[in-house]
């Protein structure tokens, strides 16, 4: 799962913390199931800056595909009003209009941004969309760090108060010159959804999609739950342990080893704290697992920020989530769900 990629002494890698199990072994059929005619469908495309995995099941092969092609559409729609890499997007238009007009944004986009403002004012602004304005790049290899004083001028322009939604006229307005919004840590989820969601609509009851650690799941695979391995952050080459999912099931993960460069000796990585601008140093990796995007989207970044002491009142108005979080002394956090349930390798 490592991948190094040099660039003027500076390295990237990247590893996720959760991913589908989909060996061998995850493929028997059960016995139940034996005689009935099983069609497994996959397929993978780059999505959102990651590599998104799609498995489908079924009785006809071509059902599956055009499904998944459907999916594939729906998840590239969505995706390409959301990401601030295209002049031509809904985010781009924001951020060149940020001081001077509102801007009309889909029901969708106006969906996820009001979502990014619920989860940045229970988080007190851990969670933030506007550090888009912050002189940081992990969209290429390029990457290049920012001195103290390009970080304190730009952070003067991160404040999730300076986003205004009119949920009526459908509009979008960032307040001063020179905010602009990062939608990365917020739009992927609702995004995998509506591809989970297109693939339902169209009869498929079992189905799979992971998109760079965040993996969603309906139904089972050979009619047994699907199973999702959690890295272990001190050594990227083992498990935690592995969940066993089904029916409607998230695990979602953060990490400050998903996407970084190292430079002057320090990994730099992409989970921004918006108080001061630079990547977070709180825990190595959190993963949540619920049944619903709706219930952690942005949860996990916020907890990067601000570690798992603030879990247990984040996740009190969250009935059925369940967290872990790797601490940076490697220190385990967990809720009594995740501990009964991770299964140890």
């Amino acid at each position: 799962m490592h991948a190094p990629i040099g660039s003027q002494g500076l390295t990237r890698r990247r590893m996720v913390m959760a991913l589908p199990l989909l060996g061998a072994a995850a493929f028997l059929p059960a016995t139940a199931q034996a005689q009935t005619p099983v069609v497994v469908e996959r397929a993978q495309r780059s999505l959102m800056g990651t590599q998104v995995d799609m498995v489908a099941q079924g009785t006809d092969a071509a059902v599956l595909r055009r499904a998944m092609e459907r999916a594939w559409q729906e998840m590239e729609r969505q995706a390409a009003w959301m990401t601030h890499f295209h002049p031509d997007s809904t985010v781009s238009a924001i951020n060149r209009a940020a001081g001077k007009q509102a801007v009309v944004v889909p029901s969708e986009v106006m969906a996820v941004l009001q979502s990014a403002q619920q989860i940045a004012a229970q988080t007190q602004g851990a969670f933030d969309a506007t550090v888009g304005a912050l002189p940081w790049s992990f969209g290429s290899d390029d990457h290049r760090l920012p001195s103290a004083q390009e970080i304190a001028n730009r952070r003067r322009l991160v404040g999730y108060r300076g986003l205004v939604l009119d949920a009526d006229k459908g509009t979008a307005y960032l307040r001063k010159a020179g905010m602009a919004l990062d939608l990365g840590g917020i739009a992927k989820l609702p995004i995998l959804e509506a591809g989970l969601q297109t693939l339902k609509s169209q009869g498929i009851e079992n189905a799979m999609l992971n998109g760079g650690g965040d993996v969603l799941v309906i139904g089972q695979l050979q009619g047994r739950p699907w199973r999702v391995g959690l890295r272990d952050p001190a050594a990227p080459e083992r498990l935690l342990g592995v969940l066993h999912v089904q029916d409607r099931a998230i695990v979602a993960s953060s990490g400050d080893y998903e996407r970084f460069f190292m430079a002057q000796g320090v990994r730099q990585h992409h989970i921004l704290n918006p108080a001061t601008g630079r990547p977070t140093q709180g825990p190595h990796g959190v993963s949540l697992w619920a049944r619903d995007a709706a219930s952690v989207n942005g949860l996990g970044t916020a907890l990067m920020v601000l570690g798992s002491r603030a879990a247990p009142r984040l996740l009190a108005s969250r009935p059925g989530v369940e967290a872990l979080v790797i601490e940076r002394d490697f220190e385990r956090w967990q809720t009594a769900g995740v501990a009964a349930a991770l299964q140890h390798v």
